[in-house]
């Protein structure tokens, strides 16, 4: 069976960026020599505003309107060198974990470590606010967010390879 995967990136924030890690991502896995096994399973919502209303709203439409059974938002940080998967979304004394195994899920990637820490901005509260949706109506689909490095010449590839690698896992779940 193939799961059908919504895919999120975040456009800039800060004046100094050049462009969002996130959705650089997106557009790499985007190169039809690597999408053409994704196209009939992925949809993809770029450049999300950084902003707690607007991005949280997009993408819950999204959600309503294609019914995936897996989402993953992407969201820069700038200050990590690995992709980081993020086990959890918190909103003030409130934690809602994601219900993928993300120990077993990074197990064997080699730029891929796990996060229980997704920050205080914009990232975690899409993050929360989706884990909450899923859960207050009951979806049948799972959520999960993923940190991205800012991307060069060097990791661009690594990246790249293990971010497709937990797309590919995902269908397995």
């Amino acid at each position: 069976m193939t799961k059908r995967i919504l895919l999120t990136s975040f456009d800039i924030w800060e004046a100094h960026h050049r462009s969002n890690a996130s959705d650089d991502l997106i557009a790499a896995m985007s190169q039809p020599q690597r999408f053409a096994e994704w196209r009939e399973k992925v949809t993809v919502l770029r450049k999300l505003p950084v902003d707690f209303q607007a991005a949280p709203q997009q993408v819950i439409a999204q959600i309503d309107a294609w019914q995936p059974e897996i989402i993953v938002c992407c969201g820069m940080a700038e200050s990590r060198t690995k992709l980081t998967v993020e086990s959890n979304g918190k909103h003030q004394s409130k934690i809602l974990q994601t219900s993928i195994d993300v120990d077993r899920l990074v197990e064997d990637l080699t730029v891929t470590q796990v996060s229980d820490d997704a920050g205080d901005f914009v990232c975690n509260h899409l993050y929360y606010s989706v884990l909450q949706y899923i859960q207050t109506y009951r979806l049948s689909c799972q959520c999960l967010f993923i940190h991205v490095p800012v991307l060069h010449e060097v990791n661009l590839e690594p990246v790249l390879q293990d971010f497709l690698t937990i797309l590919q896992l995902l269908q397995q779940i």
